[in-house]
């Protein structure tokens, strides 16, 4: 028992590490400075029609700056039709967007009167479209100037599927969970840069900005809740590249109240679960598809069973050896660090990291506890803006 005990403990601390440690510094310096070789469009030529798509809800703080950021762009305006749906929002985004629709022909504003959820929105909006290439973005992702050109110019290369862009978390203070955020996320973005590069796909397009192909978008079940990685799964299972653009910049802000992060992380988290029984006959074909989906989402997924295994393993083999004892107090004591930041406000970004960390895979159980209850809809509610 002893010897069983010790090696699932180790390979339960191994496969963490692997996710988390391994997998990404392997990635990101082994393909940091790789560039794509695809065929490109460039600005005289004759760039594709696109459709932009955007589903919200009570985002009165962020949809005037989204749509006139849209429209701020360098790509031609004749090429481009806005499609926004308003999830029967109670606040003014309604009003602002019916006014400027006014001064932009090009907007086609379409107001859900009862709510149906997100997927529901983006699905209903593309079979409006005939355009080639769709951009689906979030309420709160504001474009730089070149954003949609650099989002467009791969699909000259008829294997380019999907293009993710490139999103930087800003803030307006670091507050709360802000600077955590901030910092994994964009080391996220790091982490599927290196992926385009090394395979020529992603492990899943960040929602909040990304285009398609029109005829490669898969229509999402109305219950399921991360859209973008099931997504970008179809694309990779019709064998169409999904990649990231570093220079596609746009900036979305990143909310530092605690309890309305950690709500959304549960959200996304039953919604990875859903993904994961969904797309699990890719987890065994031995493929670069199936080593990235194992090492970058599944066993990060997976995380929290690691935790609690080490947990178990290490209190079972305290009759073996005292040192067991320590081991297992100290990883009581780390999973009480989201409770410690949340009342001492830790100042140290170590131990900031930490807390965060943990609080990331309790997210995850109780994502994963909602998962197996059942998940009947995709309705949500934004979380805080910081502006």
């Amino acid at each position: 028992m002893y010897n069983l005990l010790i090696i699932i403990l180790i390979c339960s601390s191994l496969l963490i590490l692997h996710t988390y440690v391994f997998y990404p510094l392997f990635m990101i310096l082994i393909y940091r400075n790789s560039n794509h070789n695809q065929l490109l469009f460039y600005s005289d030529d004759e760039l594709p029609s696109i459709a932009i798509l955007i589903a919200a809800h009570n985002e009165e703080k962020v949809i005037e700056k989204k749509i006139l950021s849209v429209f701020n762009t360098n790509y031609p305006s004749s090429k481009l039709k806005v499609f926004i749906g308003s999830d029967a929002s109670t606040d003014r985004t309604d009003e602002i967007i019916s006014n400027l629709t006014n001064t932009y022909s090009n907007i086609e504003f379409i107001n859900f009167k009862g709510r149906v959820g997100k997927i529901s929105i983006i699905n209903h909006l593309q079979s409006l479209c005939d355009e080639p290439v769709l951009i689906l973005s979030d309420a709160n992702v504001i474009f730089k100037q070149n954003t949609i050109f650099e989002l467009v110019k791969y699909f000259k290369d008829s294997n380019v599927g999907l293009v993710s862009a490139n999103i930087i978390k800003e803030s307006s203070n670091n507050d709360g969970i802000s600077y955590q955020e901030k910092k994994y996320l964009n080391f996220e973005n790091k982490i599927k840069a290196s992926e385009s590069y090394a395979f020529n796909f992603i492990m899943g397009a960040e929602g909040g900005c990304y285009a398609i192909r029109n005829n490669l978008f898969s229509k999402v079940p109305s219950n399921f809740i991360v859209d973008d990685f099931f997504i970008t799964m179809q694309v990779l299972e019709r064998k169409n590249y999904a990649l990231l653009n570093n220079l596609a910049i746009c900036i979305e802000d990143v909310t530092s109240d605690i309890s309305s992060e950690y709500r959304r992380k549960v959200r996304i988290s039953s919604g990875n679960f859903q993904n994961l029984f969904f797309f699990k006959h890719l987890l065994f074909d031995f493929s670069s598809i199936c080593f990235a989906f194992w090492s970058h989402k599944v066993l990060r997924w997976l995380t929290p069973f690691f935790i609690f295994i080490c947990l178990f393993c290490s209190v079972f083999l305290i009759p073996y050896h005292k040192f067991f004892i320590w081991i297992s107090c100290i990883q009581l004591l780390l999973l009480l660090f989201p409770l410690f930041n949340y009342f001492f406000k830790f100042n140290n970004v170590f131990l900031k990291f930490i807390a965060h960390f943990y609080l990331m895979n309790f997210a995850l159980f109780e994502g994963f506890i909602k998962f197996i209850k059942g998940i009947k809809s995709s309705i949500w509610e934004p979380i805080n803006r910081n502006v």
